[in-house]
């Protein structure tokens, strides 16, 4: 088995892998929402059945007050160094929020939008206390300001409310300079002359129309949450209609993901709260409700929770609450790609360059796996030399297969040749070079990254299509070096036209990936020049 060959093979299934993915997102049936599904769930919304047996937060949430409709305009503005987000004084949600630093497009400036208030998309973080929200309708704050500005470390937000029964709540938004943590603390005091139970609640409500990717970059979007034994675990869209969560945890974390974005919601790690999901109206939730507190007469309890709104950060999320690092989300070789990540960044802060960084980080791996490679192109010269004797054999076992097989392990075993020892070391880089690829996939530092002359940014295509061209020839220089061993004709001109069929597919590749793989390609070839003269040296390649 030729190295090349598995190589492109292996390059081939990850790009049909990435067409699945998207044709799911784009064809697969989806849950159809008919009048009837939504006149139910409206129904039992209406005749507040839990969510855990003892409130019903989506009911809170979900129902427009008298007082919400009333109060649509009622908003207060926030800036910080990173935020601009406009706070409903209706329960207190945060219902846009733009972040700074990140523009829309590539040296924009129109900041980038993840929350949102439009109908069409939808993507709010909510929160509230049940006992203060009722079905009848939620809290309806007061603000002492209409806009607040960060002009120190740290800015507090208070929002006020006194109900009916003379239960006095604050809900205080904090935020810190040059942090995308959100702190939300509700300091409640109860003036009834009765014991008085609130129960924090917080959520995130997104539509489901609202979809990630594209046929040549497939990316997650959807709820995730960590709960118990699940350190990680993905809801997408179609989940949400598929089944409610219901579940009892210590501490967890709930969250919407997007491609390189995230917004969570963590609460107390030493409580036992109760995570949950719902879809209503097109619109998926998740959220979690913390431990119910009674208030006796007089005196006054908090609670409070954090909320995390902005790019994927690796060190701050792991900082933040245990697992929520995972929702940059590597998939299953995620304890490769983080130490990598790592050495990415490191490179970067010795270059100052994520192009220059992503070459670096190439040329390491690359050099750490040589002895591998090296063992890989010994075993198939090895093989090779042995051709015509196993066509001997061939000729005299005829179709025999299980004398022909006996007769190759013999012949195997007196030449000290090892059939999958071009395979074995090929099995064992794959893993990581395919770790590196979501490295890149999933950085948020390469979004808007230059590199150098016509690369502007790495996240996107080469505008020139330069790089796709030629990594393509780098893959026809791989073949012409190492000529594929096939006999069958169709085999061989679809071997053929690999290349053309990789930079077809390459044109539309974020250049990063691209740069990687060009680079990658480059390294195989000299690795494979140098091997093939050590070879030839021992006279291997004879015949």
């Amino acid at each position: 088995m030729e190295s090349q060959k598995n190589f492109l093979i292996i390059g081939l299934l990850l790009v049909s892998f990435m067409l699945w993915q998207q044709w799911q997102v784009d064809y697969a049936p989806k849950p159809v929402e008919t009048e009837q599904a939504e006149q139910t769930s409206s129904a039992n919304l209406s005749n507040s059945q839990p969510v855990n047996g003892n409130s019903d937060v989506p009911a809170a949430l979900l129902q427009q007050s008298v007082a919400e409709q009333a109060n649509k305009s009622a908003f207060v503005t926030v800036t910080t160094d990173v935020y601009e987000l406009t706070i409903s004084l209706v329960g207190g949600d945060i219902t846009n929020l733009k972040l700074l630093k990140y523009p829309t497009e590539k040296d924009g400036d129109i900041p980038f939008p993840l929350l949102k208030e439009q109908t069409a998309e939808i993507y709010q973080a909510q929160s509230g206390l049940l006992g203060i929200d009722t079905r009848a309708g939620r809290a309806v704050y007061q603000a002492n300001q209409e806009a607040y500005q960060l002009t120190g470390d740290t800015l507090t937000v208070p929002f006020t409310y006194t109900n009916a029964k003379g239960m006095q709540v604050t809900k205080i938004f904090t935020f810190n300079a040059n942090s995308y943590t959100i702190n939300v603390e509700y300091v409640v005091n109860n003036q009834t002359d009765s014991v008085q139970a609130v129960q924090l609640y917080a959520q995130l409500k997104q539509s489901t129309a609202m979809q990630g990717g594209s046929m040549m970059m497939p990316t997650y979007r959807g709820g995730a949450y960590s709960a118990n034994d699940d350190n990680y675990e993905k809801v997408d869209f179609d989940d949400f209609y598929e089944r409610d969560i219901n579940v009892s945890t210590k501490g967890g974390w709930v969250s919407m993901i997007e491609h390189y974005f995230v917004s969570a919601w963590v609460p107390t790690q030493e409580d036992k709260n109760q995570i949950y999901s719902k879809t209503v109206n097109g619109n998926a939730i998740i959220g979690f409700k913390g431990p119910q507190v009674d208030v006796a007469p007089g005196t006054i309890s908090k609670v409070n929770t954090n909320l995390y709104v902005g790019p994927k950060d690796q060190e701050v999320q792991g900082q933040l609450a245990k697992h929520l690092d995972l929702t940059i989300d590597y998939g299953i070789l995620w304890f490769l790609s983080q130490p990598l990540f790592t050495l990415l960044k490191f490179f970067y802060g010795l270059v100052s360059n994520w192009g220059v960084a992503i070459i670096l980080i190439t040329i390491a791996v690359k050099g750490a796996m040589y002895w591998l490679t090296k063992k890989q192109y010994t075993s198939m010269a090895k093989l090779r030399q042995l051709q015509p004797k196993m066509a001997e054999l061939k000729t005299r076992f005829g179709e025999d297969r299980q004398k022909m097989s006996v007769a190759m392990m013999e012949l195997y075993k007196k030449e000290k040749v090892n059939p999958m020892g071009g395979c074995l070391p090929m099995l064992i880089q794959m893993p990581i070079f395919l770790s590196l690829y979501w490295v890149f996939v999933e950085s948020v530092e390469l979004r808007h990254a230059e590199f150098a002359l016509w690369i502007h940014d790495l996240s996107q295509q080469d505008p020139y299509y330069v790089l796709p061209i030629l990594m393509g020839a780098s893959m026809f220089l791989m073949q012409r070096l190492q000529p594929t061993p096939m006999t069958d004709p169709v085999q061989q001109k679809i071997f053929q036209f690999m290349p053309l069929m990789f930079t077809v597919f390459f044109l539309w590749f974020p250049s990063g990936l691209v740069l990687y793989w060009l680079v990658s390609n480059v390294i195989s070839i000299l690795q494979m020049l140098l091997i093939n003269r050590s070879i030839e040296k021992q006279g291997l390649n004879k015949k």
